[in-house]
């Protein structure tokens, strides 16, 4: 039976990271809302979502490929995350909250990319 993507641990994971940088993204002030937060909602939203297209897909080669992209956009996501802090748009301890929820998200996607790249 195939596992469904929101049993995923490196799912779950990811979506509750999004919605914390969701909440993070609200806080900005509001002429970044159409730049910076909406550039943090996107890249955030978009590991779950890499991770839940890939899991649909037809096999482990796509859903690796999908699992890369998301890792990706965590990156994508850890740049704007900073470029916030370093404009002073959110508090240095949302910051180290987020950071180290963005490492723990990290850990989740290379220890699933592993286990993938092992199978035969």
């Amino acid at each position: 039976m195939k596992t469904n993507f929101s049993s995923l641990d490196v799912w779950k994971v990811s979506f509750d990271y999004a919605i914390n940088i969701y909440n993070v993204a609200s806080k900005l002030p509001a002429e970044e809302k159409y730049a910076l937060a909406s550039q943090l909602k996107r890249s955030a939203s978009s590991i779950p979502a890499n991770i839940a297209e890939g899991k649909g897909r037809n096999g482990d080669k796509e859903f690796k490929r999908f699992l890369y992209i998301a890792r990706g956009s965590l990156e994508e996501n850890k740049s704007h995350l900073l470029l916030a802090k370093e404009l002073d748009y959110i508090s240095n301890g949302d910051f180290l909250k987020i950071k180290n929820q963005a490492e723990e998200v990290g850990k989740f996607l290379n220890g699933i990319l592993r286990a993938v790249n092992r199978k035969p």
